[in-house]
């Protein structure tokens, strides 16, 4: 492995490794790196919360004039989309939230429908329209499959009978006010066809126009929420007619000239999931959201360990915080997760973008598990950074106090983690390989070597899971619930080890892919710090399973800091690698007490 010699490093080519996302990782993130660069996007400490609102909508447009190619081409791109919010989110979660709605869950549902006729799009991919979406509702969130809203087919005027039955019907926090603008919405209602429930569809409803709520449409604002600010409403229909081409249709049904219904998807569940198959993306756009917010708070917290000095130990010495390992060592652990979660998002965004038909079920689990493993870290790491900047990071001024409730809104958008976690893990029980035992530890292994650190891991995954069939066949309960309760603490852990172990094997890869030597030397201890902060948190499980040795559980916390001692130096140069634009770090008062540092 590498010496305990510090190497100069040229952060440009960790960030090279960073942005290697597809064939044109490079321009595309320097694309939305430059747009939120543009004065638009600064922190405006005098705005209302309306006036915020409708600053996520300005800043919206702003992006949307800097599309490269017509807005229908970025909501077909996941990759770019991703792109989009992972910098979007860096200046402003509540223009990563709207952009998301309107390009991927608004119009990406809408295109996704190549059985009606061409819709006219244009209002929309000019944003003279803002879409939203509308799904969850007051008394059906994760749930949403059992949403009460309906759409009545009325066969004598070919029309659509949209209407909220009761309160639990009402749609719940979508971006609904008048803020931004004319509105549309593609609303989930159960579709009814002579009476018979057909299932869930998306109807494409028109819910404002520069006059205010289009008739038989009431929109009521929420009060307001942690984190950046989106107008976030509930919203009823009182028996709305929509014609016939407002139903989205799609292999899970459609409604034919003479009024009957067929679908080439038996479960109403199914047909449910499939027409909400966006969310997916939305996982990926969520995660990504996180993964800016988070790198952005590194790169603030780290200069901030600069520029901020205190008592040294000799009379009249003044060093900065970052000379302090309690302090260093906290932030370069936080450093080591964001590069693994940064690269587990560009693996999983390429796994999504090129699977096979038959691969879709476990590609969207693993997109699923990603978003909950990511948006957790990210909380993690933006409550530590605020720390690190003591009571400077509690002012939203200074860039840092909005990143964690920013965390906690993806944690439960686009299906609440613990919920999606429980579906991936049910699933995999009996529904994923189980991984092979590995090789027993000798104790002559390389506690710094990522390959062996890798292993110790598919050891821990290949324990949760033959545990999580143990314990859902060993359960006193004779029905399913509490069968699942029995198993649901292992089948957790199991989600969570083969999380992990993904990272891993993304940060392994990202280092294969580094031609220059210093800086894989670099990215190689980096990923050996992040592995060993995950072995060294289940070394008991691990010592058990004879993956480690009893004198390799006793030397990990001092591999541990001799990593950090050859990494320290590097600390500045790991974040410069984020390019968090300097227009966005130099307007955070809190940074400009003296020049910043240089790596």
């Amino acid at each position: 492995m590498t010496t305990d010699t510090p190497v100069t490093l040229d952060h440009s080519r960790l960030s090279e490794a960073l942005f290697q996302d597809g064939p044109e990782g490079a321009y595309v993130h320097a694309h939305w790196r430059k747009a939120i660069s543009a004065e638009l996007f600064r922190y405006r400490p005098e705005a209302r919360i309306e006036e915020r609102w409708q600053l996520a909508y300005d800043r919206l447009r702003g992006l949307n004039d800097e599309l490269p190619l017509p807005a229908e081409w970025l909501a077909c791109d996941p990759r770019e989309l991703a792109a989009l919010h992972e910098w979007a989110a860096v200046v402003d979660g509540a223009t990563a939230t709207v952009a998301g709605i309107h390009y991927n869950l608004f119009l990406g549902s809408v295109l996704d429908d190549q059985v009606s006729p061409a819709r006219d799009l244009g209002e929309f991919a000019s944003l003279a329209r803002t879409g939203t979406f509308l799904c969850t509702e007051r008394a059906h969130g994760n749930d949403a499959a059992a949403l009460e809203t309906v759409a009545r087919y009325d066969r004598e005027h070919d029309e659509f009978v949209l209407h909220t039955p009761n309160d639990g019907a009402w749609k719940f926090m979508p971006n609904t006010s008048p803020a931004g603008g004319p509105k549309t919405a593609v609303v989930a209602a159960r579709l009814l066809v002579d009476d018979r429930d057909e299932g869930v569809f998306l109807f494409l409803t028109p819910l404002s126009d520069h006059r205010g709520a289009m008739p038989g449409v009431t929109v009521t604002m929420l009060p307001e929420r942690i984190g950046s600010p989106v107008d976030h409403c509930v919203t009823g229909f009182d028996r709305v007619r929509l014609p016939r081409t407002a139903l989205i249709q799609g292999p899970h049904g459609q409604l034919l000239p003479d009024g009957t219904f067929t679908s080439a998807v038996g479960s109403s569940r199914k047909r449910f999931l499939h027409a909400i198959g966006r969310v997916t993306v939305g996982k990926l756009c969520m995660s990504a959201s996180t993964l800016g917010g988070c790198r952005a708070a590194l790169a603030t917290a780290v200069r901030y360990a600069y520029v901020r000095h205190i008592s040294g130990s000799a009379t009249g010495q003044r060093v900065p915080l970052a000379a302090h390992r309690s302090h260093h060592a906290r932030l370069l652990d936080r450093v080591a997760t964001a590069y693994a979660m940064t690269f587990l998002h560009r693996a999983v965004t390429e796994r999504w973008i090129t699977h096979r038909p038959e691969e879709r079920a476990e590609t969207e689990r693993l997109v699923a598990v990603t978003k909950g493993w990511i948006t957790w870290q990210a909380r993690d790491i933006t409550i530590e950074s605020r720390e690190r900047c003591g009571a400077q990071g509690l002012f939203p001024v200074n860039g840092l106090a909005e990143y964690s409730a920013n965390a906690d809104g993806a944690i439960t958008a686009e299906g609440d983690n613990l919920a999606i976690w429980c579906k991936a893990g049910a699933e995999m029980i009996f529904g994923h390989t189980l991984t092979p035992k590995p090789e027993g530890a000798t104790g002559a292994e390389d506690l710094t070597d990522p390959g062996f650190l890798r292993r110790t891991l598919a050891a821990a995954e290949r324990h949760w899971h033959l545990a999580a069939r143990r314990d859902l066949r060993g359960g006193l309960s004779r029905n399913g619930l509490g069968r699942w309760n029995n198993a649901s603490d292992a089948a957790l852990a199991l989600v969570e080890a083969y999380a992990v172990g993904q990272a891993a094997d993304a940060f392994v890869a990202a280092c294969t892919r580094v031609t220059d030597r210093s800086t894989r030397a670099v990215l190689e201890d980096l990923c050996a710090l992040f592995l060993l902060g995950q072995v060294e948190s289940r070394s008991g499980l691990l010592l058990v399973e004879e993956a480690l040795t009893a004198e390799q559980v006793g030397a990990l916390s001092e591999t541990r800091q001799r990593l950090v001692t050859r990494l320290a130096p590097q600390l500045s140069a790991l974040t410069e690698a984020f390019d968090i634009p300097e227009e966005h770090l130099s307007s955070l008062p809190m940074l400009t007490a003296v020049p910043a540092p240089r790596s």
